[in-house]
């Protein structure tokens, strides 16, 4: 049993800080963590009328879902830990360096060439043509509206998945990475508030712009 399931589309800015701290936090007190699927062009197949939004929002919805195919491919092969590998590749060029324009204009050999630099199978790339991956991405998406309820986004955390006090929310989204001390003090608060019985809700709509330092 993880200590947190953490559903991830790896386009999302505010998933990967949150990712970020989340990894601050488990190699701090050792949490088990299990990275799992959410993706953003399925949770918005049928609501978003893309001609209406910034040019180039269609595709970097399919792009995160190509890089959950590779993800799935890397899961079945090598395991969680294989998956953290490749979001953490992803993440840092999409948010870190701002490669955005690159995985959208060359999606397979872009993702091909961060795989090998992490040391992973370049021929994972291949597979975000693949949509026979589909089908879990859909069904991990869908659990983690179960657990959360509908009209929210990305991340979404469930702590003790399985235990009597399992608590899921979408969030925390945070505009930068707490480190050490004030990485486990909000770990600890939205911890508690995820496992407490009846908690429901807390937010704010003002957000300062995403630090990914």
């Amino acid at each position: 049993m993880s200590d947190l399931d953490f559903f991830f589309d790896p386009v999302c800015p505010w998933a990967w800080i949150t990712s970020r701290w989340v990894s601050e936090v488990q190699q701090l007190r050792s949490y088990d963590v299990q990275w799992k699927f959410i993706s953003l062009k399925f949770l918005n197949e049928d609501k978003m009328d893309y001609s209406k939004m910034p040019e180039g929002y269609k595709e970097v919805h399919a792009a995160g879902t190509s890089g959950l195919r590779v993800a799935a491919r890397a899961r079945a092969e090598q395991g969680n830990e294989a998956v953290g590998t490749v979001y953490t590749a992803l993440g840092t060029s999409l948010h870190n360096r701002e490669e955005r324009a690159l995985f959208v204009a060359d999606t397979v050999g872009h993702i091909g060439g961060l795989l090998e630099a992490a040391g992973l199978p370049r021929e994972w790339a291949q597979s975000v043509n693949d949509d026979s991956f589909d089908a879990l991405i859909r069904t991990e998406t869908e659990l983690a509206l179960e657990r959360t309820g509908k009209d929210v986004g990305t991340p979404i955390l469930t702590f003790r998945p399985g235990a009597t006090t399992e608590g899921s929310f979408f969030g925390p989204v945070i505009s930068a990475i707490p480190r050490g001390d004030e990485a486990l003090k909000l770990w600890d608060a939205v911890e508690t508030l995820a496992t407490t019985s009846g908690m429901a809700e807390l937010k704010r709509s003002l957000r300062a712009r995403p630090n990914f330092n």
